[in-house]
C-alpha cells in the first residue's frame, strides 16, 4: 500500500509498493501454487493409503518439479511479454516517423478524452512530439497501458517463483520430515500455511487480512478434498 508523509497541508512525498509485476505477482503465485499443489498431493497420496515414505517422496518430487516448472514458465512468459512490448514500440516508432501529424492529432484526442480542453491537449501533444523518444514512450503508455522503460525482469520473476513455490510446497511436508506420520497433521499445517500466506498477501490489497486468509484456505481445502477423494477411490480399487 502507498505510504504517504505529510507536513501540515502539503504533501512531503509518498512511496508505492511494487505492483508492476516484477516480483510480487510471481512470488504470490509461486507460494500459493506450492502450498495448494503439495497439500493436494499429500491428501491424494495419503488418501490412497500410502505410507509416510511414499508421501514424502511424492511431496519432494512435486516440490522440485513444480518449482522448476513455475520458474521456467514465469521466465518464458515475462520474456515473451517484454518482447511483445519491444515489437509494439518499434511499430509506434515507425508510425511516428511516417505519420507524425496524424500521431500528434491522435495524442491530442487522447488528452481530450481524458478531460483536457482541446487547446491544452494540442499544446501538450505538440510539446511531447518535440522530443521523438518522449513521443514514443507517451504513445506506447497511452495506447498499450505499459511503460516501455519499466518492464519486469524475467530473471526476477523466475527466481521469485522458484523460491516461493519451494517454500510453500515444503510447508505440508514439514510434519512428515520431522518424524510425524499423521496425514491430518500435514493437512493442518498446510491449512495454517494457506491462511497465513493469504493474510500476508492482503497487505498489498484492500481486502481484510482475515477474509483473504479464509479465501486461500477455501481454495486449498477444495483442491485437497478433491484429490483425497480421488486417492481414496483409486486406493480402494487397487486393493
Amino acid at each position: 500500500m502507498a505510504q504517504i508523509q505529510r507536513a501540515g497541508h502539503g504533501e512531503v512525498g509518498h512511496t508505492h509498493s511494487d505492483v508492476s509485476g516484477g516480483w510480487l505477482r510471481p512470488a504470490v503465485f509461486g507460494a500459493m501454487d506450492g502450498l495448494v499443489t503439495n497439500i493436494a498431493l499429500v491428501a491424494g497420496v495419503g488418501g490412497g493409503g500410502a505410507g509416510t515414505e511414499v508421501i514424502v517422496l511424492s511431496g519432494v518430487a512435486g516440490l522440485v518439479a513444480g518449482a522448476f516448472s513455475m520458474a521456467l514458465g514465469e521466465y518464458a512468459s515475462v520474456d515473451t511479454q517484454n518482447s511483445a512490448v519491444r515489437a509494439e514500440v518499434a511499430v509506434e516508432r515507425a508510425e511516428l516517423r511516417d505519420n507524425p501529424e496524424a500521431e500528434q492529432a491522435e495524442l491530442a484526442d487522447m488528452y481530450v478524452a481524458m478531460g483536457l480542453t482541446r487547446a491544452t491537449a494540442e499544446r501538450v501533444a505538440a510539446e511531447v512530439h518535440a522530443d521523438p523518444e518522449l513521443a514514443v514512450r507517451v504513445h506506447v503508455t497511452q495506447e498499450l497501458g505499459v511503460d516501455p522503460d519499466e518492464q519486469p525482469s524475467p530473471w526476477t520473476a523466475a527466481v521469485s517463483s522458484f523460491l516461493c513455490f519451494a517454500v510453500g510446497a515444503l510447508v505440508p511436508l514439514a510434519p512428515f520430515l520431522l518424524g510425524l506420520t499423521s496425514l491430518v497433521a500435514g493437512l493442518l499445517v498446510g491449512a495454517v500455511g494457506l491462511f497465513l500466506t493469504g493474510a500476508l498477501v492482503a497487505r498489498w490489497t484492500t481486502r481484510p487480512w482475515w477474509r483473504n486468509g479464509l479465501r486461500q484456505l477455501g481454495f486449498g481445502a477444495l483442491a485437497a478434498g478433491a484429490t483425497f477423494l480421488v486417492g481414496s477411490l483409486v486406493g480402494v480399487a487397487a486393493h
